[in-house]
């Protein structure tokens, strides 16, 4: 379990209504990650990734362009421990 790590990201840009939150669910089942992402209030998505670390890393890469007609401004990433969620759910409200 040394190697599972958990990142909570937060991205700006164009990214409500274009599909990011279905597609970042999508790679992450991909990648076998555990989490969420849901839609803020303030326009911008946030999601938590967890699992090996270097899984993860590809996740938050990914999150950098995200789907087709998304527009990143920018990308903010924190690294915390893992806490062991279970699937990866899309967060609605």
């Amino acid at each position: 379990m040394a190697d599972m790590s958990r990142a909570r990201i937060s991205v700006r840009g164009l990214v409500q209504g274009v599909f990011f939150r279905a597609e970042t669910r999508r790679m992450a089942v991909s990648l076998g990650l555990k989490g969420w992402v849901r839609n803020m209030p303030d326009g911008t998505v946030q999601a938590v990734f967890e699992g090996e670390r270097a899984v993860v890393e590809k996740a938050v890469e990914w999150c950098r362009h995200g789907p087709a007609g998304a527009r990143v401004e920018d990308l903010g990433v924190s690294w915390e421990d893992a806490r062991g969620e279970a699937g990866f759910e899309v967060l609605y409200g």
